[in-house]
C-alpha cells in the first residue's frame, strides 16, 4: 500500500475522542500518525495500520 506523509487516513474504527481521521508523520517500518481531533500521537506497526485503514486522502483527493 502506497501511504506518503502527509496523507490523511481514516481508520474503520474511531479514537476515543471521536475522530476517525489521521495525518500520517512517518513512514517506515511503522507509522506515525497524528489524530486530526485531538492531535494524540502514536506509533503502529505497518501490517496493523494498512489493515484498519479504511480510506486515504492526498491532495484532497481518495485514493483508495
Amino acid at each position: 500500500m502506497d501511504i506518503r506523509i502527509g496523507d490523511v487516513l481514516a481508520m474503520k474504527k474511531p479514537h476515543p475522542c471521536g475522530s476517525r481521521e489521521w495525518t500520517v508523520t512517518r513512514v517506515g517500518m511503522d507509522f506515525k500518525m497524528v489524530c486530526k481531533g485531538c492531535g494524540h500521537e502514536v506509533m503502529l506497526p505497518r501490517s496493523k495500520a494498512e489493515k484498519n485503514i479504511k480510506t486515504v486522502v492526498r491532495d484532497g483527493e481518495k485514493v483508495i
